[in-house]
């Protein structure tokens, strides 16, 4: 053998071997590319199922926003209502309520103060009385 072949068989012994050192991290990238494949299929078998019903509950909690909108809508309805009730009530009732409150305040006010006047007429009367009698028994005696 020359020189020149054992060169050629050292170089296709060095490539043999770099192909088998390459093999080995192919092959298993390949088995994790499989292992991937196959968890990639049943994460999308299970999550069909679930994005279904994900779906119906949407569905269902539409239809009940539809409902809740009716009632908020009816409940304005009730609330302006009650307001132009309120603001009639106030036109035709309040302002003579509240003249009626204010002369039934002044007549309670007054009839006090009659009382208390009264009494204290009273009062400064049998004071008076007292004092006389106090006089006419110094007088007396």
């Amino acid at each position: 053998m020359s020189a020149g072949e054992i060169a050629g068989l050292i170089a296709a012994i060095a490539v043999v071997l770099l192909v088998v050192l390459l093999a080995v991290p192919l092959l298993k990238l390949g088995r994790t590319l499989d292992e991937t494949t196959l968890t990639i299929r049943q994460v999308r078998e299970q999550s069909q199922p679930i994005l279904s019903q994900a779906s119906t509950t949407v569905t269902h909690v539409n239809a009940n926003l539809e409902r809740v909108d009716d009632i908020t809508g009816n409940a304005a309805n009730v609330s302006s209502n009650v307001a132009a009730l309120t603001s009639v009530f106030a036109a035709t009732l309040g302002s003579p309520l509240i003249k009626v409150a204010a002369f039934s305040y002044g007549v309670r006010t007054a009839a006090k103060k009659k009382r208390e006047g009264a009494a204290l007429a009273t009062a400064q009367r049998s004071a008076k009385d007292e004092r006389r009698a106090r006089r006419e028994s110094r007088r007396a005696a």
